[in-house]
């Protein structure tokens, strides 16, 4: 059954049926088609309002419950179902895990159109709150505001935020008192700054106007127990700008790196920019298996410490080393995973784009006596050519794990043309991971398949694949 107001449908009694893309739910329409759902789980029966029609989809805000799925559950979170950090809190963990490893699936069977062989079940976080070691959050002049202030008659003179961006709005901050993604002193850090910056009239950013003084924080902690704090402003105001490190540095003296960006161009990403010290060293400490990683603010590490051990040990468990074999981790980033699997081989070759990741990991290889790996940096689609090869020598397996977008075709075509014996492949898409399988399945049988919950409360999902050679 169906009415309409005001040019929005509302659909009525429709029972959710399944978990979607982007952290959405799915349902369907009594005309066929498909409605996409936000904070709703599968098995709720619910009424719609839609608020977009497409040919062949709506998308939709449930306005009134008539029945609860036997997988919800109760959200811990005060900002959920505004902060869309989270989307997944109200599932069970249990099902979070099924619809993920589902997600995988289809993917790999829809997209790939490969045959693959039976998943081994995917490994769940142990923790699934406070397992993150990197925020981010943006200062604004003008935060979001929830219905419920918007239909109050309180007049709120405080409009400053820190916090996270509203979905789909880059303008938008939501003010987070308690996240519960990273531990503390996290949330006590960002609450600190914000009383700070408020008692001291410090500005907080205008992201229309470009224009004001504190822009964004980074939170980084590490396993080892110390934390990194970054600060971006948007001007320099070296007077206000020393008041508010100086505070930090003195409130929190378990701060183990205290740096700053001014970045005045027009999006925050401080990769391009000078990162300056205040105090303390410029990079915190990871540790596995007695391995220790460097990590500087530009540095790309796994955000979930814990399971990129799990997701580690699997990559080297379906590399299946002997210690004979020479081995390319491509898109290696800091040489993390070249460093976990480099004592069961003979050498390990890493590839990465980013010239300050290829710096920290040789400094990593230094720091952890390691002598068989050898780093360079470049473009992929460039640097893994036949000369490089030959330099480096052939390999026997390569372990790829590229960004989201999946590797360049030029990559694809090079390992095609190596023929290493094992390729392992870890994704943190596994739409993109099935695009690239497809494309290798003439020469390579997918024989293992293994995902990873980095993510809890979340609908992203890192999936392990070892492709093995058709005889």
């Amino acid at each position: 059954m169906s009415r309409k107001i005001t040019n929005k449908i509302v659909f009525n009694h429709i029972k959710v049926l399944d978990a979607g893309a982007k952290g959405v739910s799915v349902a369907k329409a009594p005309d066929g088609k498909v409605v996409f759902i936000p904070n709703v789980v599968p098995g709720d029966v619910v009424d719609v309002q839609t608020f977009k029609k497409r040919k062949s989809y709506y998308e939709g805000k449930a306005v009134r419950f008539h029945e609860f799925s036997v997988h919800r559950t109760e959200p811990v979170c005060q900002h959920f179902g505004v902060c869309g950090g989270c989307k997944w809190q109200n599932m069970k963990y249990d099902q979070q895990l099924y619809y993920k490893q589902n997600e995988v699936k289809n993917h790999l069977q829809r997209i790939g159109k490969i045959e693959i062989p039976e998943f081994e079940p995917i490994l769940g976080s142990k923790e699934q709150f406070f397992y993150r070691n990197k925020m981010e959050f943006g200062f604004s002049n003008a935060r979001w505001m929830t219905e419920q202030e918007l239909d109050s008659e309180e007049v709120i003179e405080n409009k400053n935020a820190l916090g996270f961006h509203i979905p789909k709005m880059w303008d938008k901050i939501l003010d987070i008192e308690k996240c519960h993604l990273q531990q503390d002193p996290s949330n006590s850090i960002r609450n600190e700054i914000r009383a700070f910056a408020l008692q001291h009239h410090l500005e907080f950013f205008n992201p229309r106007n470009h224009e004001g003084f504190l822009r964004t924080l980074m939170i980084r902690t590490s396993s080892t127990g110390e934390i990194m704090v970054l600060i971006q402003f948007f001007e320099e105001q070296k007077e206000n700008r020393e008041l508010l490190l100086n505070f930090l540095a003195e409130r929190f003296p378990e701060i183990t790196s205290l740096q700053y960006v001014i970045n005045g161009k027009a999006n925050d990403t401080i990769y391009d920019q000078d990162v300056k010290l205040f105090k303390g060293r410029d990079y915190i400490l990871e540790e596995m298996e007695g391995l220790h990683f460097s990590i500087n603010a530009k540095s790309f590490y796994q955000t979930n410490s814990e399971q990129a051990y799990e997701l580690y040990k699997i990559t080297r468990d379906f590399a299946g080393l002997t210690g004979n074999e020479i081995v390319y981790d491509l898109y290696t980033g800091t040489g993390t995973i070249a460093q976990f699997v480099s004592k069961n081989a003979k050498k390990v070759v890493g590839v990465e784009a980013v010239p300050e990741a290829i710096h920290d990991a040789k400094a990593n290889a230094v720091r952890n006596n390691i002598t068989n790996c050898d780093f360079f940096v470049g473009d992929m689609k460039v640097v893994f050519n036949e000369a490089f090869i030959a330099q480096n020598g052939t390999p026997d397996v390569i372990i790829t794990d590229p960004p989201r977008d999946g590797m360049h075709k030029d990559v694809i075509e090079q390992i095609l043309k190596i023929a290493p014996e094992k390729v392992v492949y870890v994704s943190c898409n596994s739409a993109t991971q099935a695009r690239d399988l497809a494309l290798m399945d003439e020469k390579y049988k997918v024989t293992r398949v293994r995902p990873v919950d980095m993510f809890p409360q979340t609908h992203h999902v890192e999936n392990v694949v070892l492709l093995e050679k058709r005889k």
